[in-house]
């Protein structure tokens, strides 16, 4: 058995003290880390009109139009859709999934 001195049994427990009170420091200065403030942003409402010979149509009244009707062709989902407006034509062209087409007249 070993023989410990008093003094250092209270050297040993002092030194245990002074380093669980230099965590316990070390601790709460991480715990005072500034947190940013993130705000959070409202959605925007937003419409897109066209207006062209007196008529006046919206992006999403083409784009639901576009896929009204690959749905009465087509039983497939609508994964992408790409829109190519021509005015002029008075038509919308459109693909499908990259590789169906159509078109419907504004």
């Amino acid at each position: 058995m070993a023989n410990y001195s008093r003094k250092t049994v209270a050297a040993e427990i002092e030194e245990q003290t002074a380093l669980n009170k230099a965590s316990v420091e070390n601790i709460d200065e991480k715990k005072t880390v500034k947190k940013r403030n993130t705000r959070k942003t409202a959605a925007v409402d937003s419409n897109v009109y066209i207006q062209y010979f007196g008529k006046q149509v919206t992006t999403k009244d083409i784009i639901d139009s576009c896929q009204a009707d690959y749905k009465s062709n087509n039983r497939a989902a609508v994964k992408s859709l790409e829109v190519y407006v021509k005015p002029e034509d008075d038509t919308a062209y459109y693909v499908v999934n990259g590789n169906v087409q159509g078109n419907v007249s504004l």
